[in-house]
């Protein structure tokens, strides 16, 4: 394997879908308040949260490497990294310089949107730098702000961000699509750091599934998974959400099942894999559901 696929694996492209989806909530939600965005903005929007992903991904493959996780980590095809370093070392220093060079372009991004916005976008920007830069060699060793950052992340600075960027309104809508994606993508991170933990320890790590149990974490799993299905339905009655964006109930059934499930899962890694796998499916398909509800 070449230095430059390691790159390209080590941004994880596979997950790179989640961050156009979010940032396609703030989308959704603009043209739902009846204002469509010019479409050079749009694009910049999209473009900007796909960098922001893959940034934070590249740095997380190179401190994980460099921190020697990346060598006692048992990965599956939903955590513990692409592996990418570890069969090409020396690609660490292309990896790095990758991630600085997406997480510029998604400064320059930035700037544009801040020139055209003002303040509330440099807040919201800021954060999300600050996120990117922070995650794996900070945030992974407090617990709390560790299940929070990826959904503050990907929830209200994307989405919210995405709304301030293209002049749209900070309304209930908006509000509530953004707790959504917190709760989402924090479940998503908390469930894959399940399969991590016993390795995650012995580089200093302290998230929520080392210092609760694995047990105790999967408990919070399912609380935030449909958690998100109950702020959903709240939406729809309240008339926060319009009643298409039901539509997003359909993998209700899937995340029930993966609630009860996991538990019994935690010493069985084929079915935690599964698991896993089916997890992604459901935020995937809550998120883009979301975005077709908000759009007829």
């Amino acid at each position: 394997m070449s230095e430059t696929v390691a790159v390209v694996r080590a941004s994880r492209p596979n997950f790179l879908v989640l961050a156009p989806l979010c940032a396609g909530l703030g989308v959704a939600v603009a043209w739902h308040q009846g204002e469509p965005p010019a479409l050079l903005n749009t694009l910049l929007v999209l473009i900007g949260a796909l960098l922001a992903h893959a940034a934070v991904n590249l740095l997380n493959e190179y401190e994980d490497f460099a921190s020697g996780l990346d060598l006692i980590t048992r990965r599956t095809p939903f955590s513990g990294g692409s592996g990418a370093l570890p069969e090409v070392p020396t690609a660490a220093r292309q990896v790095l310089l990758a991630a600085f060079g997406t997480l510029g372009l998604v400064v320059a991004i930035g700037l544009y949107f801040l020139w055209l916005r003002g303040l509330p976008m440099l807040v919201l920007g800021a954060a999300g730098v600050v996120l990117v830069l922070t995650y794996t060699r900070w945030i992974t060793r407090s617990p709390l702000i560790c299940l929070l950052a990826p959904g503050l992340g990907f929830g209200p600075v994307m989405i919210l961000g995405s709304l301030i960027a293209l002049g749209a309104r900070l309304d209930a809508t908006a509000l509530t699509v953004s707790t959504i994606g917190l709760l989402l993508v924090s479940e998503l991170l908390l469930i894959n750091q399940i399969p991590d933990a016993d390795a995650d320890r012995k580089v200093g790590r302290r998230h929520l599934v080392i210092t609760l149990g694995k047990k105790a974490a999967t408990r919070l799993v399912a609380l935030l998974l449909l958690g998100s299905f109950g702020i959903l339905g709240s939406a729809i009655w309240i008339g926060w959400l319009p009643l298409w964006t039901a539509l997003a109930f359909a993998p209700l059934p899937a995340a029930i099942w993966i609630s009860v499930k996991l538990p019994g899962a935690l010493n069985r890694p084929e079915q935690l894999n599964s698991l896993l796998g089916t997890n992604v499916a459901v935020l995937l398909a809550t998120l883009a559901l979301l975005i077709s509800g908000l759009s007829l």
